[in-house]
């Protein structure tokens, strides 16, 4: 049976100026939760799945930029460094970016029409997100849980770059990376 998600493929007229919505058909439920796959490899530039997520988040989301970036490689693991990685500027400390996130992570761990819990997020292979910090992990079914990087020992000291308090850090599986999980090979 085919899933229509998102809204009707329709053009309505409001105020004299039409407005079109796009319809996003899959096949089947949603991808399993990502397991965590670090990274193993390095790039130089970032996958095809993550820059069109970052397009996504651009387009749809308002404050900050969405930015596929990648790292050079050295010490340390990240997906950044596998060109696996989102990293979107946004101000824990201002109130209108602290909504525009709640809105983006709300319909990122949405429950579809079918019932299927975080579609969205497992469709689009996303491993994890640090904001503000809190964690959701896909290996954890999504469940917000406190987040501190290892590099803060205390975190009263730590910078608001590494507490996730001046941007939004999105991981993405492997598969979700390369652009092969059903959010993006429904939009090809």
């Amino acid at each position: 049976m085919r899933l229509i998600v998102g809204t009707v493929l329709a053009t309505v007229l409001l105020g004299g100026f039409p407005v079109s919505a796009v319809a996003v058909e899959y096949d089947g439920p949603p991808e399993d939760y990502a397991s965590y796959q670090p990274q193993t490899r390095c790039r130089d530039t970032a996958r095809p799945g993550t820059r069109m997520l970052a397009r996504w988040m651009n387009r749809r989301f308002s404050g900050g930029t969405a930015s596929a970036s990648v790292r050079a490689c050295s010490s340390g693991t990240s997906e950044h460094k596998d060109g696996r990685a989102i990293d979107w500027t946004m101000d824990a400390g201002k109130r209108a970016d602290r909504r525009e996130v709640k809105r983006f992570l709300d319909r990122l761990f949405a429950t579809d029409s079918e019932g299927n819990a975080h579609a969205r997020a497992r469709r689009m292979g996303v491993m994890y997100v640090i904001w503000d910090d809190r964690m959701y992990a896909s290996y954890s079914s999504f469940a917000q849980r406190d987040y501190r990087s290892s590099s803060c020992p205390r975190l009263r000291t730590c910078s608001a770059t590494l507490r996730h308090r001046d941007h939004v850090h999105i991981s993405l599986s492997k598969p979700g990376g390369r652009g092969a999980t059903s959010w993006y090979t429904a939009r090809s």
